[in-house]
């Protein structure tokens, strides 16, 4: 099998969760035997490496316009990519990429998947655009695709809008690769980011207001969590400078840390490191964090909105509204009751268990087989 995987960003760090997922699941497909291409833009990336996607290919174009993300693409080189694949499957949403991919897909009678990830309410900025987007082709692009992934039940509905039936859409969740999650030195991380003893609350992402760490420094304001620090591990998404303010003017100094992008072996020792990682999100389709934070063995407290019920449901995460008072509440009574370890511990049966790529990745072989037959 054949697969052209379509991601207009690929840098982990711009990219944030969608650009991670893109590349966890290249790898992934490639060790089921896949023959898998990503194209991408190299938005981002400057000097820097190629991603890792394993034995997959990656095909990086120009991005000539960082903002919009529209790539600098021959028709005769996109349609050599299309030809080569049996089907061509279309992450995220709101990308010329995407569109640009369809339309030659549909030209060369190739099947097509759409995976969204949470990306298809039109949500937050740029909503006229995102309207004008829909009407040129995007809604079509959904509409017409020889099927459509949801990574959560509670993801199908978004598809309605787009003249589809939930009960059509297949669901697929994300998943975690194991051994990714098994170096991490969490000493060496507190000494280099002058953590002593400190308790450790961290968030992971970018600072965006989508993701909620605004809410999440509030809340921990005045939660009066004595011997804890906050630490927020991500790229600015356009929250850093006002968060840094805040966080001053609240007179928290030293006990929240603002640490940039990490990846890697970093990143697992940032979250071995922590006791507690929040989640505090105002719309997700699913959290790749609370993914991450429970092969690392560590409870969440996320929002309602992150889109992983099950989770909480096993006892191994707490979700509340996305609210500061109700995530400080939730902070008071998960740091005061001495459970986070056992919470820990059984969000990493659940994940080990049922969240792995490897899973994943057999229900994507069987739905790629189907639509090409």
């Amino acid at each position: 099998m054949r697969i052209l995987s379509v991601s207009a960003l690929i840098d982990p760090v711009s990219g944030g969760g969608t650009a991670e997922r893109t590349a966890q699941l290249a790898r992934a497909m490639s060790r089921a035997g896949m023959q898998v291409t990503v194209l991408a833009t190299d938005a981002g990336l400057g000097h820097g490496p190629a991603p890792e996607v394993g034995g997959a290919r990656l095909e990086l174009v120009p991005c000539i316009n960082r903002r919009f993300l529209w790539p600098r693409l021959r028709r005769g080189a996109l349609d050599a990519l299309i030809g080569r694949a049996d089907v061509v499957h279309l992450c995220n949403h709101w990308t010329a990429l995407n569109l640009m991919a369809q339309r030659a897909a549909r030209r060369q009678g190739k099947p097509w998947v759409v995976c969204p990830a949470g990306a298809l309410p039109i949500f937050g900025r740029s909503k006229a655009l995102k309207r004008a987007y829909n009407a040129l082709g995007g809604r079509a692009l959904v509409h017409e695709a020889a099927a459509r992934i949801a990574i959560t039940e509670r993801e199908t509905e978004d598809f309605r809008a787009y003249g589809v039936d939930p009960g059509t859409v297949d669901v697929i969740p994300n998943g975690i690769e194991p051994r990714d999650y098994r170096e991490g030195d969490a000493e060496a991380f507190r000494r280099q980011h002058g953590l002593g003893d400190a308790r450790v609350l961290l968030f992971m992402g970018r600072l965006n207001a989508i993701k909620g760490p605004d809410l999440l420094l509030d809340a921990f304001a005045v939660a009066g969590l004595s011997g804890w620090t906050l630490v927020f591990a991500g790229p600015d998404g356009g929250l850093g400078a006002a968060l840094a303010v805040r966080a001053r003017d609240a007179g928290l100094g030293a006990r929240v840390k603002f640490l940039g992008w990490v990846g890697g072996k970093d990143k697992v020792a940032a979250y071995r490191a922590a006791e507690l990682v929040v989640i505090p999100s105002r719309q997700e389709a699913m959290s790749l964090v609370a993914l991450e934070a429970g092969a690392c063995g560590k409870p969440v407290l996320m929002t309602d909105r992150c889109g992983f019920d099950a989770a909480a449901q096993a006892g191994g995460a707490l979700a509340v509204p996305p609210d500061a008072a109700a995530l400080a509440a939730a902070l008071r009574e998960l740091t005061n009751g001495g459970t986070l370890a056992d919470m820990g511990a059984r969000l990493q049966r659940l994940v080990l268990r049922e969240y792995a790529w490897e899973s994943a990745v057999r229900r994507y072989g069987a739905l790629f087989t189907r639509v090409v037959r």
